[in-house]
């Protein structure tokens, strides 16, 4: 009687230590990842994919639906000064956004282009996208971006006052040009992934504890549409997120001692 006991009590605590707020728990991340930095999944992939932020590693993370790694994917011409997130078209090529800014010091950024990812194994070089900022602007921190009508839109990490910057999809070096700026309500709001949906109707932005959802925007007016907060009602470092599917997105956290490492699944829908 005690160790059916025992047992019952295991099993609660197992399905209480997947209860996250509204977010489900899909997959525990490969413990070989600790600082797993933006999440995206691609065209003829079944794949999630996944990479470091600053002081790792230049790869490329492809994670089976357990969060194993699948292939490992060397980017041979590129440096991983501070890559931050990921973003993707409709042919199947990925993205690296390799602008995290944290020092304020930096003037180039760079992206990174994969072509044709779910057909590669173990190495590959890049196409390269640089771009530094109007002297107007000063120095900012960058975490997220998408691809949107074939243009990069790019969103710095501020407490308060943030902006949006965009960038060409052409290789070569360009010179951002400013978009926006926004102030998200409340505080610590700073945006640290962002994904658009493959209709281009829907945007999400990603913070620790919450995200917003944007709506009914006109061209790259994306402010002044609908804004909406959709609280997770669960806090950890979460950097990665991208579309499942139309009402369903995927968000990463990086592990911290005992607590993330986690692919997570997210309702859109109240």
């Amino acid at each position: 009687m005690h160790r059916c006991f025992s047992c019952l009590l295991f099993l609660s605590l197992m399905v209480l230590s997947c209860n996250t707020g509204r977010l489900k728990v899909v997959a525990d991340i490969s413990s070989d990842l600790k600082e797993v930095s933006a999440v995206e999944t691609i065209t003829n992939s079944d794949l999630i994919w996944v990479i470091e932020d600053s002081g790792n590693k230049n790869n490329l993370y492809g994670l089976d639906s357990k969060g194993g790694i699948a292939k490992n994917i060397v980017i041979g011409n590129s440096t991983n000064m501070d890559w931050e997130d990921l973003t993707s078209d409709g042919n199947g090529n990925l993205y690296i956004g390799d602008f995290g800014n944290n020092s304020k010091k930096r003037e180039t950024f760079t992206i990174y282009k994969v072509n044709n990812v779910a057909s590669l194994e173990d190495r590959v070089n890049a196409e390269i996208i640089t771009f530094k900022l109007p002297d107007t602007i000063k120095p900012k921190d960058f975490e997220a971006f998408f691809l949107f009508n074939d243009t990069f839109y790019v969103f710095s990490k501020n407490d308060k006052k943030a902006i949006v910057v965009s960038v060409p999809n052409i290789m070569g070096n360009h010179l951002a040009q400013f978009v926006t700026e926004f102030n998200l309500e409340g505080k610590k709001n700073r945006v640290t992934a962002a994904d658009i949906s493959p209709d281009g109707k829907t945007i999400i932005l990603l913070n620790h504890d919450k995200l917003w959802k944007l709506t009914n925007f006109d061209g790259d007016n994306f402010f002044e549409g609908s804004v909406e907060a959709l609280p997770f009602e669960h806090t950890s470092q979460k950097e990665g997120i991208c579309f499942k599917t139309g009402n369903t997105v995927l968000i990463t956290d990086e592990y911290d001692n005992t607590e993330g490492g986690n692919t997570y699944e997210f309702s859109l829908k109240k």
